[in-house]
């Protein structure tokens, strides 16, 4: 049924719940294999992270229940009430008694129960950021009315993720922002510039702190240092080279066995290639693409300026993440302790991520017909980036 060239669809995105549904199944067997050796040794069960994330996934299905259920054009309303109560939480974490510290980065609050702000804050900026380009995607392209304020917006975000301090999660808000932004209308002399200046803060960041230069030493040469800095990226490559085409099969991993660190969070897709093989992990990179194409789709096609901002930041996130997390285990990217979505384990990870791609979802329920009014509507938004379409 058509109305003013608008065509609800009624359902969610089949290939796109599918997708996102085989990722967290995967994630789920890999977890169960990968963490079993560190269970065991801390724990005496080596089912008690499997059990967690079991757990962790029920309370992810009712948010992702619960995000779908819910029209997104609510999340527009309380954006603003969003991220101050995200800003709230990141300040909380250098809180006495409730913050938490682990090597040196304080990035987790303990009460009442662990969680990481960072992942929440994620989120809701991509909300807040999608409700903010639509006030101002007819005038995107001036610099004191849009991209001066999207660059203090920007700033205020590298201050209090840097603090923590977390490069990998600021380079990868910074990117999905970056991507709302282009697709908004930006110009595209200011896109450059802005990453131009991103290049230069992370060079100067990396720079200042000798964790991250060593770090970013040893992606230059992860040879040089292979039991310090290096350990964990050469036992990552070890166990990817180890796996071969066809894998030594499913939970024959030999560097889950305390060699492998983060086997079961940052380091998974090394184990699943050391037991799968190259040939089956490449399901996870399918899948991934399928993620990305259907979830660029809903946006292209979503009804109002705010759906499409969002989803494009919803799904820009997924992929961006993925693919950050993939290249830092093949050395393509240094080590960034960055989890790969819907398949590391993490409490907040999975909460989060399964609640936005249920928001993803409610999205694709609703589908934008090819009038002549919807294609003046797109005018300068992301497919006019890509495609030239509705353009003067």
């Amino acid at each position: 049924m058509a109305i003013g060239g608008k065509r609800l669809r009624g359902k969610p995105d089949f290939f796109l719940l599918v997708s996102i549904i085989s990722l967290i199944a995967i994630g789920t067997v890999l977890i169960s294999s990968a963490s079993a050796v560190v269970a065991q040794k801390t724990t005496g069960d080596p089912n008690f992270y499997l059990k967690e994330h079991l757990l962790a996934l029920v309370g992810g299905f009712v948010f992702m229940y619960f995000g779908y259920r819910v029209d997104y054009s609510y999340w527009k309303k309380i954006a603003p009430i969003l991220i101050i109560g995200s800003i709230f939480l990141l300040l909380m974490v250098f809180v006495p008694g409730i913050g938490f510290e682990h090597g040196g980065a304080r990035r987790w609050i303990k009460w009442p129960f662990f969680f990481s702000p960072t992942e929440v804050y994620k989120l809701t900026l991509i909300i807040y950021l999608a409700a903010w380009l639509e006030k101002r995607q007819l005038e995107v392209k001036k610099f004191l009315y849009s991209t001066l304020p999207f660059l203090v917006i920007l700033g205020i975000t590298a201050l209090l993720i840097m603090f923590q301090p977390d490069l990998g999660t600021l380079m990868i808000v910074s990117a999905v922002a970056g991507t709302m932004y282009f697709v908004a209308g930006a110009r595209m002399s200011h896109v450059i510039a802005m990453i131009g200046a991103g290049i230069a803060g992370t060079a100067l960041l990396i720079k200042t702190a000798p964790y991250r230069m060593e770090r970013f030493m040893v992606f230059l040469n992860p040879s040089a240092d292979q039991s310090g800095a290096g350990y964990q990226i050469n036992q990552a490559l070890l166990a990817i080279g180890t796996g071969g085409l066809f894998g030594l099969g499913f939970g024959q991993s030999r560097q889950k066995f305390n060699y492998l660190p983060e086997a079961e969070s940052d380091s998974i897709y090394a184990v699943a290639a050391e037991e799968l093989g190259f040939i089956r992990v490449v399901l996870i990179f399918l899948l991934y693409f399928i993620v990305a194409f259907r979830g660029f789709k809903v946006a292209k096609n979503a009804p109002d300026a705010f759906g499409r901002f969002l989803a494009v930041g919803i799904t820009s996130w997924i992929v961006l993440q993925a693919t950050l997390n993939i290249f830092a285990n093949i050395s393509l990217v240094p080590l960034t302790g960055i989890p790969l979505p819907f398949v590391s384990k993490g409490l907040t990870s999975t909460l989060i991520l399964m609640f936005a791609s249920g928001i993803l979802l409610n999205i694709s329920k609703h589908t934008e017909g090819d009038t002549r009014e919807s294609r003046l509507h797109r005018r300068g938004n992301w497919w006019a980036h890509l495609t030239g379409f509705g353009r003067n």
